[in-house]
C-alpha cells in the first residue's frame, strides 16, 4: 500500500495504526515497532524515516500495549496537586530528568475530591515502577507500606526515620532566611500566615519561630491561621485590618498565600512594600510576574526533580537498596515586595 492509500484510509478520522506507519515507509511492522520502542538495531536512516512517517501520520505509541508486552514499563508515577503552581514546575523538570534516563511519567492528580490513596492507586494500576509523590500528607507508616509495592520517593516533605527515599528543601532554614532579610531591613512586627496542618507547614512555622527568637523578637511572634491558597492570604489581611493592627511585614506559607496577602492589602489602599512588606515561599511562576514581583524562597525545583528521578532509578536498578534523605539548601530571592521599614 502506498502513501496515497494510507492517507485515504486515515482520512475518515480513524486513529493511525502501526501498520499504517509500516506501509508509509515500506518496512515490516516488526522493524517499525523496534524503532518506536527505541530498541537498538535499525540504522539511523531507517529510524529517521520511521519517526518522520509516524509524525506525519499522527501515530502515537500505544503505551498500554507496549507495557503489557514487556516486563518493564519504564514508567515513573508522579502524584501532583493540580492546585499547586510549584508542583507543575516540578513535573516539568521531572519529565526532563526522566527522559534523559529512558523513562516516562504517568501523572495522577490530587483535587478537592480526589485523595492521595486514589491517586496512588491509579499510578500502580498503570504499572508505574516507582512512585514520586509530591508533598504527600498520608502517615509515614502508610508510605513505608507502599514502598514495599514500589520504590517511593517523597518530595518536599520531611519523614523522620522513614524507610523510604526523601528529597526536600530545608524549609525551616528557608523561612529563617526570609525573617533574617526582613529584620535586616529594620522590621520587628513580622506576622506569619500559617500553612495549616502537615509536616511541611510545621517545619516552616518552626523556622519562623526559631528565627524570631534568634533575633530577640520573642514578644513579636504572631501566627495567623491559613493554608496554601490565595483566599487564606486574603482572610489573614481582613483579620489584620479589622483588628486595626497592621504589622510592617507579612511572611506567608507559600507564594499563593502571599499573593492573596499582597492583593488584599493593595485593594485596601495599603501600599506594598511602602507600608507593609510581603514575602512568600516556593519561587513559583506567579511570584516572578512583574505585577507581583514577590520576594520569596527558591526550593531548587530542578535539583529536587533530578535527585528524585536519580533516587527512583537507583532503587529500580538495585544500585542502592537503603533509603536516603537528600536535603537541599533553599535560597532567598529578593524582589520588589520587601523594603526597608519606614
Amino acid at each position: 500500500m502506498g502513501d496515497g492509500a494510507a492517507g485515504h484510509r486515515l482520512g475518515g478520522g480513524k486513529r493511525p495504526r502501526l501498520e499504517d506507519v509500516a506501509a508509509r515507509v515500506g518496512l515490516s511492522t516488526a522493524s517499525v515497532s523496534l524503532v518506536l520502542r527505541g530498541v537498538s538495531g535499525p540504522s539511523e536512516r531507517t529510524r529517521q524515516r520511521v519517526l518522520k512517517a509516524a509524525a506525519d501520520l499522527g501515530y502515537q505509541v500505544d503505551r498500554t500495549a507496549s507495557t503489557l508486552a514487556s516486563r518493564r514499563s519504564r514508567l515513573l508515577g508522579v502524584m501532583i496537586d493540580v492546585r499547586s503552581p510549584f508542583h507543575a514546575e516540578l513535573v516539568e523538570h521531572l519529565h526532563t530528568a526522566a527522559e534523559e534516563v529512558g523513562y516516562d511519567l504517568v501523572l495522577s492528580t490530587l483535587t478537592r475530591t480526589r485523595d492521595e490513596r486514589t491517586a496512588v492507586g491509579t499510578l500502580l494500576a498503570f504499572r508505574s515502577e516507582a512512585l514520586i509523590l509530591l508533598g504527600p500528607t498520608v502517615p509515614a507508616d502508610v508510605l513505608a507500606t507502599l514502598d514495599d509495592k514500589a520504590p517511593v520517593i517523597a518530595v518536599g516533605r520531611r519523614i523522620p526515620d522513614a524507610a523510604l527515599d526523601v528529597v526536600r528543601a530545608a524549609d525551616d532554614d528557608g523561612v529563617g532566611q526570609v525573617v533574617d532579610h526582613l529584620v535586616g531591613l529594620g522590621h520587628r512586627e513580622i506576622v506569619y500566615v500559617d500553612g495549616g496542618r502537615g509536616v511541611i507547614a510545621t517545619d516552616r512555622r518552626r523556622g519562623y519561630r526559631t528565627a524570631m527568637r534568634r533575633r530577640g523578637l520573642d514578644g513579636h511572634i504572631r501566627i495567623l491561621h491559613g493554608d496554601h491558597t490565595e483566599a487564606a492570604g486574603e482572610r489573614a489581611v481582613r483579620h489584620l485590618l479589622d483588628a486595626g493592627d497592621l504589622p510592617t511585614a507579612v511572611v506567608a506559607f507559600n507564594d499563593q498565600c502571599a499573593i492573596g496577602v499582597l492583593t488584599a492589602l493593595t485593594r485596601a489602599g495599603v501600599t506594598v512594600p511602602g507600608d507593609v512588606s510581603v514575602a512568600g515561599y516556593d519561587d513559583d511562576a506567579l511570584s516572578r510576574l512583574s505585577s507581583f514581583n514577590l520576594t520569596t524562597v527558591s526550593q531548587s525545583a530542578r535539583e529536587q526533580a533530578q535527585h528524585a528521578v536519580t533516587a527512583a532509578v537507583q532503587r529500580l536498578d538495585r544500585e542502592r537498596t537503603e533509603p536516603r534523605e537528600v536535603v537541599l539548601p533553599p535560597s532567598l530571592v529578593v524582589r520588589g515586595s520587601t523594603a526597608r521599614s519606614a
